[in-house]
């Protein structure tokens, strides 16, 4: 099986009219299993500062939006089918998220915001997902990173860089 995930969090309510718009995009595909899931934050939540651990969506947001669409079948029409309806349902609910930067959940990595490049990714280019999955914590990050692992030995596709330049 093929899957693909996005995410978001949300901090005002979402419109009845958007919401019955997200649910036409549900209804209408042609994908074999499609799932929005809607998971509630605040309360207790609420009160633990964003800079006490690296998870930063906390005070402020009222839910976290998984996007996920799975599918068996074989070829690149299939693929390409499936991840364009994902793609289509995350930029309707653009105005209905958070925004500057749009955040997500860093273990659904979604590697369509930005990857690392084959080796050494400077720490800007790496802001690109690190601000959405970590937002003001991104930069104490790096600079543990750059403490623990100067050579960058543990690495993924959207791993928090070192701050050392290029070639140093």
């Amino acid at each position: 099986m093929k899957y693909k995930g996005k995410s978001d969090y949300v901090r005002k309510p979402i419109p009845i009219a958007g919401l019955r718009g997200l649910w036409r995009l549900l209804y209408d595909n042609d994908i074999e299993i499609a799932q929005v899931e809607f998971a509630p934050y605040g309360g207790r939540m609420d009160e633990i500062s964003e800079s006490e651990i690296p998870f930063a969506h906390r005070s402020g947001y009222i839910f976290h939006i998984h996007y996920a669409v799975d599918w068996r079948e074989e070829g690149d029409e299939a693929a390409q089918r499936h991840m364009n309806w994902i793609r289509r349902v995350y930029k309707y609910m653009e105005p209905y998220v958070s925004n500057s930067p749009r955040a997500a959940y860093l273990n659904y990595r979604d590697l369509d915001i930005g990857v690392n490049n084959n080796g050494y990714t400077s720490y800007h280019q790496a802001s690109i997902w690190g601000l959405k999955y970590f937002r003001n914590n991104f930069k104490r990050l790096a600079m543990v990173k750059t403490k623990v692992d100067p050579h960058n030995f543990f690495k993924n596709e959207q791993s928090i860089p070192t701050l050392f330049e290029e070639g140093k």
